[in-house]
């Protein structure tokens, strides 16, 4: 395929600096007529081969998944109205493709007919028509016309959904900010962000607040301000809402309701109970009940401590605590008990000095050497290039970072992949990932300065990263995280949290960024304490996410619609300790299960993390940087991607099934 276009052109990286939002359109287009033109090819061939047919399509899909990487990437990271309009044309585009293509009854045969007949194929290659084989099941391939073209119309609705209720929270957060007059009213709030306040307001005078998400944090834990907190708060959780203070444009509330009602319409075509049940065919968990009475096993762990951490709270306070005082009051607790303070903290943990630190990690822990390479083109000045090599050199990866938040930028943080490793019967493509943060962007001149709490982001996200890279699968579809089932994916990246919090560790990172002295050992002493500081009141608020999510999805009746605030009002009555006024609206900005993977699966943050614990005991009972349980731990778990089972491949590691002890004792709850 000769062209131009920039993003048609098979490079090893992508070529950020000539993508142009017009080119976009254009580049999807063609390369889905090729892949219809290809896919009729290979099905018109006289006899189908694994190395014929499987790896062509393999190949095939690799390519797109790489060319819209860079699409979505750029949406998140440098949303424009140009590049929204071209990423949104393509979607029912590539929606389409893809129910196309699981719904295609002779590719389905024919692979059916690989996997019966073909006695040579090795066990990652049966397990690429074992998914593959799956996915035609889970698309309907076995549907009648009129139902297959309803699953496809349905899926197409649901892509656009799901991009508008992201959309919607990315327009109602960049169209908010607040304007203070008085310094007085912003004590205790970190300088650097008043300094940008008081830049951003320009002309106007005093200080121009936003809602990019170190500002909310900022305020939510040290604004001594009770009225500024409120008015966060109020701002934060009503985003995207009916609710919200202004811009009640971007309200999610219909969109939610249809989301629902597209994702139970498609369970119950392919006849699953719901939509919880049709997401559990493909995760570690086999039963809603099974999840239920998980997230029962760890409320019921929990709930004593964060009763009891309330009431320790209100009494250090003194008064009755709202909503938006908890994380305030939280951090002069935590600061009266252990003399820590998260942005106190900050001078401390510098982002190069973090980075070198994580680095060497990596290297004690995997035998892999991390070197930045300038001059490879980049989306933003803020964004790095980095390539990931074994101890003798060979070339493993490589990752970009893009660490700080500003506008236009989607909030949280995320490993996603830019390209997936491939190795069939061709060269060997190595993977490529995206790892992106929204810390507090750097004084001019100056290294950005982390919260440990941002330490511990950085190192989950590059967990995820060394899943992506440190893949030995050749097949696409199963390389990396890809084919992992969703409940064991964050597996990698919450081992790697640990890290974060080890003595030697924290003893490499923490250095001042003037002085150069460490971290004193009381004080780092102090922050490793504070690891299970209101270790209850934490799991709680995860466990209200899980629930809310996984009712929503389980429990879903088209005559009552999603019922959403009432679901949540059911399971904050069961779960929740902290009182939440009535105006909140939490769900309209969680784009967790409304936009992203995790619909009928944020309990797979608990699930995951009761695998991270329980690995990441193995190596406490050697060494934590112990070479061979670190060597066992990359070849059961890091290499495996989907090319194993997520049970066995965890059973192989710890020689048992997983045991929940590990994770309660390491937030100091008891059994």
């Amino acid at each position: 395929m000769h062209t131009d276009n920039p993003l048609l052109l098979r490079n090893p990286l992508p070529r950020f600096g000539e993508i142009r939002a017009e080119q976009i359109l254009p580049a999807i287009t063609a390369l889905l007529a090729r892949n219809r033109a290809q896919l009729e090819s290979l099905l018109a061939a006289p006899v189908a081969t694994f190395r014929s047919l499987v790896e062509p399509l393999e190949d095939s899909q690799h390519e797109l998944a790489s060319v819209w990487s860079q699409v979505g990437h750029l949406n998140a990271v440098m949303n424009s109205p140009d590049l929204r309009e071209a990423y949104n044309a393509c979607l029912p585009l590539l929606s389409a493709w893809q129910t196309d293509l699981a719904q295609n009854e002779a590719l389905c045969r024919a692979c059916q007919r690989i996997n019966d007949t073909d006695q040579s194929l090795d066990a990652t290659q049966r397990r690429v028509l074992e998914h593959r084989l799956r996915e035609f099941r889970l698309a309907g391939v076995a549907l009648d016309p009129e139902r297959k073209a309803r699953f496809k119309e349905l899926m197409q609705q649901l892509t656009q959904l799901t991009a508008k209720f992201e959309e919607n929270v990315l327009d109602a957060t960049n169209a908010w900010s607040h304007h203070v007059t008085d310094a007085a009213q912003l004590k205790g709030v970190n300088p650097a962000i008043i300094e940008r306040a008081r830049l951003a307001a320009g002309d106007a005078g005093g200080y121009r607040l936003t809602l990019e998400q170190p500002v909310y944090v900022s305020v939510m834990s040290d604004a001594e301000d009770p009225a500024l907190r409120r008015t966060f708060y109020e701002a934060w959780t009503t985003r995207a809402s009916e609710q919200a203070p202004a811009a009640a444009q971007w309200d999610n509330s219909g969109v939610m309701e249809d989301i629902m009602r597209v994702r139970h319409e498609l369970a119950r075509l392919l006849d699953f109970a719901s939509y919880a049940d049709y997401a559990l065919a493909t995760r570690m968990a086999k039963t809603a009940g099974e999840v239920f009475a998980f997230l029962e096993q760890l409320r019921t762990a929990s709930r004593p401590a964060a009763e009891r951490e309330l009431r320790e709270l209100e009494q250090f306070a003194g008064a009755t605590l709202a909503a938006w005082d908890v994380s305030y009051w939280s951090e002069r607790l935590q600061r009266e008990q252990y003399s820590v303070s998260q942005e106190e903290l900050r001078p401390w943990f510098a982002l190069p000095r973090v980075l070198t630190g994580l680095f060497e990690v990596a290297q004690r822990l995997f035998g892999v050497r991390i070197v930045e390479r300038a001059g490879v083109p980049v989306w933003h000045p803020d964004a790095r290039y980095f390539e990931i090599r074994d101890a003798d050199g060979t070339a493993r990866g490589s990752f970009y970072l893009d660490p700080c938040a500003r506008p236009n930028k989607r909030s949280g943080a995320w490993m996603d992949e830019c390209v997936g490793r491939k190795s069939m019967s061709g060269p060997t493509e190595l993977p490529v990932a995206y790892l992106v943060c929204n810390f507090l962007e750097a004084a001019p001149g100056e290294p950005a300065l982390l919260t440990h709490d941002d330490v511990v982001t950085l190192f989950h996200e590059f967990g995820h990263g060394m899943h992506h890279l440190l893949t030995r699968v050749g097949y696409p579809t199963l390389a990396g995280i890809n084919g992992v089932a969703w409940d064991a994916v964050e597996l990698p990246s919450q081992f790697m949290e640990n890290y974060a919090w080890h003595p030697d560790v924290l003893r490499q990172i923490a250095v001042h960024v003037s002085t150069g002295e460490p971290l004193p050992e009381t004080q780092l002493r102090q922050l490793i304490r504070t690891r299970s500081f209101h270790a209850g009141l934490q799991m709680l608020r995860q466990l209200e996410f899980a629930l809310f999510d996984f009712t929503l999805h389980a429990d879903y009746d088209p005559a009552r619609g999603a019922r959403v605030l009432e679901v949540l009002a059911q399971v904050r009555a069961k779960v929740s300790v902290v009182p939440v006024p009535g105006w909140n609206r939490t769900p309209n900005s969680f784009g967790h299960i409304f936009a992203g993977g995790y619909a009928a699966g944020y309990y797979s943050y608990k699930w995951a993390e009761v695998l991270a614990a329980d690995a990441f005991a193995a190596f406490e009972e050697t060494d934590v940087f112990d070479p061979d349980t670190a060597r066992r731990f990359v070849d059961c778990i890091l290499s495996q991607g989907g090319s194993r089972d997520a049970l066995d491949a965890f059973v192989a590691f710890r020689g048992r099934k997983p045991d929940v002890r590990p994770l309660l004792r390491q937030h100091g709850i008891a059994a």
